[in-house]
Formats: structure tokens, sequence, C-alpha cells
């Protein structure tokens, strides 16, 4: 009985720790902005994850530097700019397109065509010059073979 106790208290409260703050504002709108903004800014530490998602100390400290601007009066938009200029455009979960971030968007799609193409190349190329097929002198030698084995 006690092993059980024992989990099941460790299990309470290793989730504890690992929980995300969470931060009131007074203002509505600012709330609302505060919410938009901690989903629309990435976690440098993790990069897969939001800020409002992660558990990385950077994250925590973007959350409370966000909270801090918000509560001095200061925009959605200047906020977004104070942390590109800061960070770059990579803070941003959903990065405009411009041509230095070009690659983040179209070098996927870029990546797949080369694919494509190398496949394809591949494949043509095999159809072309089949390795089955045999020269005529190649098959002039298996005809003398096949005719003097029948006449034997």
């Amino acid at each position: 009985m006690k092993p059980f106790l024992l989990m099941l208290v460790l299990i309470l409260f290793s989730g504890k720790s690992a929980a995300v703050d969470f931060r009131q504002l007074e203002n509505p709108e600012q709330q609302a902005a505060y919410e938009s903004l901690t989903s629309e800014l990435r976690c440098l530490v993790c990069q897969n994850q939001t800020i409002k998602d992660s558990n990385a100390e950077l994250a925590s400290d973007l959350r409370r530097q966000v909270y801090e601007m918000l509560q001095q009066g200061k925009t959605k938009e200047e906020i977004v700019v104070f942390m590109t200029d800061r960070y770059g455009d990579f803070v941003l979960y959903n990065p405009p397109f411009k041509i230095i971030t070009g690659l983040l968007w179209l070098g996927p799609a870029f990546f797949l065509l080369i694919g494509l193409a190398t496949i394809l190349f591949i494949v043509r190329r095999q159809r072309s010059t089949p390795a089955n097929r045999l020269s005529a002198e190649q098959a002039q030698k298996i005809r003398k073979l096949l005719e003097t084995s029948d006449s034997n």
C-alpha cells in the first residue's frame, strides 16, 4: 500500500514543477493581446513550441517581458517589432515571407522537387539502357550453343 501512495504523491506533485506560468491582466483587451502574443511567439530554445506552451526559462522570460510591456501600455505591434528587432524573424511562429526567410518557406518544396527529379531521372535512365538485353554477339553465341546441344 505504501508504494502505491508514494507513486500517487510523486505523480501528483511532479506536474507542479512543469506547469507553465499564467499571468492575468486587469484589462480584457490586454489579456487578449497577451494570449495572442504568447501564441504567436516561438520559444527560441524549444523551436517547435510557442512561448505559451514552453517550459524553458527563456520562454518564461519572454512571457514576463510581454506581460510587462503590455502593462506599460505598449501595443501588440510594438511588442512584435521589439521582439523581432531583438531576436529576428525566427521568434515569430509564422515568419513573414522575405528574401531572408524564403529558404524557410520554399526550402521543403525545393528539396521535394529535387528528390522527385532525381527519382524520375534514375527511372528513365534505367528504362533507356536495359541491362537485361543481350548484345547481338551474345545472342549469336547462345544460338550456336543451343544448335550444338540439339544436334548431339
